[in-house]
């Protein structure tokens, strides 16, 4: 089991339960998936995509699927069937193993970090966040690197609202801004 998961089942829920007095061990928030995306220019070649499939399988561990337009924008030169991007949904032990790595190794490598900022959440109880260049990742070879390749990360859990959210990512050890 990840150190993650133990973390969430031996001290946050009890800690959710405790701040927010819930009554049911279904009420207490819980991540439900993570989702690692990233897009690319319509008039990248072939070889951005086979690369960021690459970088991102390397991340994640698991396999990406590729995202195609849905449709037509003539600014960015973009047809309806056209690949748009690349991303992967991350779930169970995976999901906490990267959420893990994210925390305690990726954000630490960002310069200048300060924390991330609080304002990525949507209401619902989800975080985004976007990493600029995914080289701060140590599965990422910066050397073999040849296109510049940002990431953005959705953390998704059932919470009600962007306290509850916002609590449960700060007893998993999330660095928000001050």
């Amino acid at each position: 089991m990840p150190d993650m998961k133990k973390k969430y089942n031996e001290v946050v829920k009890a800690a959710l339960k405790e701040k927010f007095g819930f009554t049911n061990v279904m009420q207490i928030p819980k991540l439900q998936k993570i989702v690692l995306s990233s897009g690319l220019s319509s008039t990248a070649d072939r070889d951005a995509f086979s690369e960021a499939r690459k970088q991102i399988t390397a991340i994640s561990g698991q396999q990406p699927v590729t995202t195609k337009a849905r449709k037509n924008v003539s600014n960015f030169k973009l047809r309806i069937g056209m690949p748009s991007g690349v991303m992967v949904t991350l779930r169970g032990a995976r999901m906490y193993e990267f959420l893990d790595r994210f925390v305690h190794v990726t954000l630490p490598r960002v310069r200048d970090f300060r924390g991330i900022p609080k304002n990525g959440f949507d209401h619902s109880g989800n975080y985004n966040v976007g990493v600029p260049d995914i080289s701060v990742f140590t599965e990422v070879d910066q050397d073999k690197l040849k296109y510049p390749l940002g990431l953005n990360v959705t953390i998704v859990t059932n919470a009600k609202n962007d306290a509850e959210a916002k609590e449960l990512l700060t007893l998993m050890e999330v660095p928000f801004a001050e």
